[in-house]
């Protein structure tokens, strides 16, 4: 292995040095907001509080029903990433291991979808939830269920196709080595299969909960006081008189947690799945 030489090397240094400081700025901004009292969040701009206090990180849960809509946004995003997985898993395995007639156009037709705004699909799928409310009953609009239907449709194309790319970088030897040994597609699926698509589904499900935990547009719009997740609930700290800032910024901090710690813990498993199949 021959070592780069030392202009190189402290060049990427140095931009290493300033990705960093342009990615944890705002973080840093954001910790020493919430940390101080809202006079001074409004004042002149100071990166060290003069008022250290933690009040902020205890007036988030009173303020808002903070933690009615954690709730609500663990429920729907994990329910959304268990569906894709599922999903995507199953119809993964289906192109990459069957011939079938009209799966070039599958294909191409999953992909294609992510050519077009989600916005497109924000009035169509609230006429269709609405219709349905009407006709059957079944209330789709404003609750849990209509919202992870509406991130399936955004998380399952993409999940789809790169869990079909990963899958066809597992050997079909284990395949035909399972058939041998007596066991049907479903068994060589999840006992031979899944086990070495490991990093490609903690991949997809990582996408798929990151997908739905952030989303706002869709969230506003087809869920209500009860059903509201957090990238919404983050707005009731603004108020017709005031923002509490410094409350904002704690919330803020609070609710992204889960996903930072996850994504520390699966990172590796992530950065497997993403680069599978690119060099065969």
């Amino acid at each position: 292995m021959i070592n780069p030489p030392a202009s190189f090397r402290w060049l990427r240094r140095i931009v290493l040095l300033v990705l960093a400081v342009f990615t944890l700025t705002p973080v840093a901004v954001m910790l020493s907001s919430s940390l101080k009292p809202l006079q001074d969040v409004q004042g002149p701009w100071r990166w060290l509080p003069s008022h250290l206090t933690l009040r902020p990180y205890v007036d988030i849960w009173t303020t808002v029903p903070l933690a009615k809509y954690f709730t609500n946004s663990l429920i729907v995003a994990g329910s959304a990433t268990a569906l894709s997985v599922l999903i995507a898993l199953l119809a993964g395995y289906a192109v990459s291991r069957y011939r079938f007639r009209g799966k070039k156009i599958f294909t191409i037709t999953v992909l294609s979808t992510q050519m077009f705004p989600g916005i497109l699909f924000l009035l169509p799928l609230f006429l269709i939830f609405v219709n349905i409310g009407n006709s059957t009953g079944i209330a789709l609009y404003g609750s849990r269920g209509g919202l992870i239907l509406t991130y399936l449709t955004f998380s399952l194309p993409f999940s789809i196709w790169m869990l079909a790319g990963y899958l066809d970088s597992i050997p079909r030897d284990l395949d035909e080595a399972a058939a041998v040994d007596g066991c049907g597609p479903i068994r060589t699926l999840v006992q031979i299969i899944v086990p070495a698509a490991l990093p490609g589904i903690i991949a997809v499900a990582v996408y798929a909960f990151m997908t739905a935990w952030g989303e706002v547009l869709f969230a506003s719009v087809m869920t209500n006081d009860q059903t509201r997740t957090l990238a919404v609930g983050l707005q009731g700290y603004a108020t017709q008189t005031d923002v509490y800032w410094n409350q904002v910024m704690a919330a803020s901090l609070v609710v992204s947690l889960p996903v930072v710690a996850g994504f520390l813990l699966l990172q590796r498993y992530l950065v497997a799945g993403l680069t599978a199949g690119a060099v065969k």
